[in-house]
């Protein structure tokens, strides 16, 4: 199973941007989704979470600024990021669970940077 992210880059505060993960070798099943996050010197956290009935999570940092969403049929989760901050500025590494909640894998992070 892999996990191939995309969509990062440069974007000024304010702008927007969407990142997208497609998971694909033997996929059976794939319960959660989602994204982290880790910048310079900081541990990496969680951004958005959602399950495979949809319910959605969010750090309160991101909370009505970023959605996640996902498409079943094509394995994919998806994080549209608006209002961006130079805060957002990170790594941002998708993940999911795939064929069992307990393997669990992450894709190779897309770097996102939000200028002043």
């Amino acid at each position: 199973v892999q996990l191939q992210a995309s969509g990062g880059g440069l974007v000024q505060t304010g702008g927007s941007m969407r990142l997208s993960c497609a998971a694909s070798g033997s996929i059976f099943s794939i319960n959660d989704m989602g994204w982290y996050r880790q910048a310079p010197g900081k541990q990496r956290e969680l951004v958005a979470d959602i399950t495979s009935g949809g319910s959605t999570k969010y750090a309160d940092s991101v909370k009505g600024r970023f959605t996640i969403s996902r498409d079943n049929a094509k394995n994919t989760v998806y994080l549209q990021m608006n209002s961006l901050k130079p805060e957002d500025t990170a790594v941002y590494y998708c993940h999911a669970e795939v064929n069992s909640k307990w393997y669990v894998y992450w894709g190779q992070g897309t770097q996102v940077t939000v200028s002043s």
